[in-house]
Order: structure tokens, then C-alpha cells, then sequence
């Protein structure tokens, strides 16, 4: 990764692309860490930047009208220029280009997000929804608001998530998955088995095994010909890192699209960094490189971000830490809360504490006898003790760490 080098005075300053948490967190975090240079905020939403989890929550369910970051930027003195898309990068002249011209840096952060994958064939379709955006979620207010009969494309997070909401508005839902269980990329087959039940309980129809062939306008079309009507149909088949504008930039990217930033999150391009879902960044602690789609991510990488650029601008900014946090994340879902953290790809025994027929439960992930992961259902207090264990790198005893009686931090050996 390039080390920078560059101490002309900042004429430019830092451009931020991308208005979502992870850039909003940015431009703050560079007033913290003591940055008195220029810094540009650049949105392709023409919306005060907002935050995103609301939106399959409240916003959807129209119980708060926004989710609006409350930060003065004037008095941050951050200029915003939103509703400007960008759509290339030149990091020979140090400038992006939008449709209003190019934009010259100093210092540039990628901090575009990931955008939803749509499902081939539905483009265009009347009545075919995706939930990424302000604007996507005041679209399918009305659709709850009018209880329409709802399918859902995909029981991952987002469509489990959305299908809560669907019915806590009164709308019919079906969920369709290809694969055999819902989370099916995400979670073993051992895990994922009672969350199916979930679905059933909460009233929504789940099918899994089951393709899309086709949508047409108020029906989807599966694959063994069954017809689902579909006052509206919502599709949550996955993500991918928002870096398509980068083609030709040279900045290195990796097989899933995303920015390859190093340990304190910058790319392969002079004074550029990268932040939140559009980049992957190298795990010592789990020896792997991760690209993880999540809240926590966009809300922590740009402290480091900040203060590396603090660093290279003079400020009197600590030598900031290679970016490794615990991964964590969180869905509310058919009434319940889970909590996920780790990353559990490596991990050789699998420990449940409580029965998953219960509300409450958690599975834990252990590699050599340290606490690697965990997934808790209803059980907060095992989620924060078990991440400072995974932090710690603590080894457990299996029997009392299966015990759900037993505070998992005193499962230590």
C-alpha cells in the first residue's frame, strides 16, 4: 500500500466520497484528531445525510419521518455538495469527477457504501422494490401502509428484516430463498434450522429451495411454475461494495469489487483511503482479509482513517492502530434481537448455550479453545462478555461455557 508522502500544504484538503455513516463519521473524526484543512463531503443523495438502519425499521413503518444525522456541518466548517453523484477517480491529477466538473484533493476517502444486487430480469418491473435508500423506503411505505400482499426475494438479513416489518403492518408476506434455508450464506445449517421457524410463527410464508423465473407485474413466476401474487415485490439478494466508478482509476480492488485497503485503510493510489462496505481490509486476528457489510465497520474504521490523515497533515494525532476490530453487527427480527460477533470461518467446535426451541439462546465458536465468534438471541449480556473474550483471546472451558447459567466470562480457564 502506498505510504504518503505528500506534505504540500493541504490547498484542497480531504474530499470525502460518499455521505453514509462511514464518510459522515469521517469528516467528524478529522475535526476530533485535530484536522484544520478543507474538508468536502460529497453525496449522490440529495438528502441531509442519514442513517441506514432505520430504514427497514421506523422509517419503513412510518413511525419517524427520517433518520437524519444530527451534526451541524457548518459548524464542523464541512462542505457539503449532495446530490452529486461521482463517476471517476484520476489519481494522477488528484481529482474525481462529477457531473459538475472535477473535484481536486489533497487527500481523497472512498467511502462510497455497498448498493443492493437486483434480480435479473425485474428491472423496470412495476412494483419491484429494493431497501437501500431514503427514497426506497418512502416508496414502500404506502405498500404497507395498504397491507398488500407482499413477496419477498431472499431471506437474508435485510429480507427478514423487511418481512417483520411487512407483518407488523398487516401485509401477507411470502419469503423466497433459493437456497435450502434462510441465511444460508451467512450461518450453518445447525444455527440456521430454528431461525426458519421464525417465520412461520411471525405468520410469513417462507419457501426455500424455490428460483425466481420471472416477475411480472403483480405476480413472481417460480421456477416449478407456482404463481405468488405480489401487490409488490421486494428484493434482498445481497450487496455488493459501490466501487464500480473506480474502473480505469487504477486503485486496486479485489474479486468481490472491493477497495483492498491495508491496516491503516488506505489503497493502492497515493493519498487515497478506503472505509466501511466498499473496502476489504487485511484481519491479523483472524488472518484473513474481511469485507464486512455492517453498521459497527462503518462507525469505527474512520477513527483510523482520521487519524492517519490527521498524522500526515501535522497534527498532533497518536500513531493510530492497525484497523482489526471485532466484527459485529445486529438484526431485529420477528421479535427478537440478534447480536453477532467474530468471525467464525475458521473456528473447530461449535457450543449452544440454551435450547434454540427457546426465545433466548446463543451459539458460540471456538478455534483451539479460544472464543473466535458468537451469535446470541435475546441474550445481550452474552454478546458483550463474549466480545471482549474474542478481543482477549481468552481460552473457555466448554462446559461451563455451555452452560447458559454460567456468565460466560466466567467460563474463562
Amino acid at each position: 500500500m502506498s505510504e504518503e508522502s505528500d506534505q504540500r500544504a493541504p490547498e484542497h484538503g480531504v474530499v470525502i466520497v460518499g455521505a453514509g455513516m462511514a464518510g459522515v463519521r469521517t469528516a467528524v473524526a478529522l475535526r476530533d484528531e485535530g484536522y484544520t484543512g478543507p474538508v468536502t463531503l460529497i453525496g449522490a443523495e440529495p438528502h441531509q445525510p442519514y442513517d441506514r438502519p432505520p430504514l427497514s425499521k421506523a422509517v419503513l413503518l412510518g413511525t419517524a419521518e427520517h433518520s437524519a444525522f444530527g451534526i451541524d456541518f457548518k459548524a464542523l466548517d464541512v462542505r457539503l455538495r449532495l446530490g452529486l453523484p461521482v463517476d471517476g477517480l484520476r489519481p494522477a491529477d488528484r481529482e474525481v469527477d462529477t457531473p459538475d466538473g472535477p473535484v481536486p484533493y489533497d487527500v481523497l476517502v472512498l467511502a462510497t457504501g455497498a448498493e443492493p444486487l437486483t434480480l435479473p430480469g425485474s428491472e423496470g418491473v412495476p412494483g419491484v422494490h429494493l431497501l437501500r435508500t431514503l427514497d426506497d423506503a418512502e416508496r414502500l411505505r404506502p405498500v404497507l401502509a395498504g397491507r398488500h400482499d407482499v413477496v419477498v426475494v431472499g431471506a437474508g438479513w435485510i429480507g427478514a428484516e423487511f418481512a417483520t416489518a411487512a407483518r407488523a403492518a398487516g401485509c401477507a408476506v411470502t419469503v423466497v430463498e433459493a437456497a435450502a434455508r434462510p441465511l444460508a450464506g451467512v450461518l450453518p445449517a445447525e444455527v440456521t434450522a430454528p431461525m426458519a421457524d421464525w417465520y412461520a410463527h411471525a405468520g410469513a410464508t417462507l419457501l426455500t429451495g424455490a428460483r425466481v423465473d420471472r416477475v411480472e407485474p403483480g405476480a413472481v413466476i417460480l421456477a416449478d411454475g407456482r404463481r405468488l401474487p405480489a401487490g409488490a415485490v421486494v428484493v434482498g439478494i445481497g450487496a455488493r461494495p459501490a466501487t464500480g466508478w473506480l474502473a480505469g482509476s487504477g486503485v486496486a480492488l479485489g474479486p468481490d469489487g472491493s477497495v483492498i485497503a491495508d491496516a491503516a485503510l488506505r489503497a493502492s493510489a497515493p493519498g487515497v483511503y478506503a472505509v466501511g462496505d466498499c473496502a476489504s481490509y487485511p484481519s491479523a486476528r483472524y488472518g484473513a482479509r474481511l469485507l464486512v457489510h455492517h453498521w459497527d465497520n462503518a462507525l469505527q474504521g474512520p477513527r483510523t482513517v482520521a487519524a492517519g490523515i490527521a498524522r500526515m497533515g501535522g497534527a498532533k494525532a497518536a500513531e493510530p492502530e492497525p484497523y482489526d476490530p471485532v466484527p459485529y453487527f445486529w438484526s431485529e427480527q420477528f421479535g427478537r434481537f440478534v447480536q453477532y460477533a467474530g468471525h467464525h470461518a475458521d473456528a473447530d467446535t461449535l457450543l449452544w448455550r440454551g435450547d434454540p426451541a427457546d426465545e433466548e439462546w446463543t451459539v458460540l465458536w471456538l478455534r483451539d479453545g479460544a472464543l473466535v465468534a458468537l451469535l446470541a438471541v435475546g441474550r445481550p449480556r452474552d454478546l458483550t462478555q463474549g466480545r471482549k473474550l474474542v478481543t482477549s483471546g481468552r481460552t473457555l472451558d466448554p462446559e461451563r461455557a455451555a452452560d447458559p447459567a454460567v456468565p460466560l466470562k466466567s467460563a474463562v480457564r
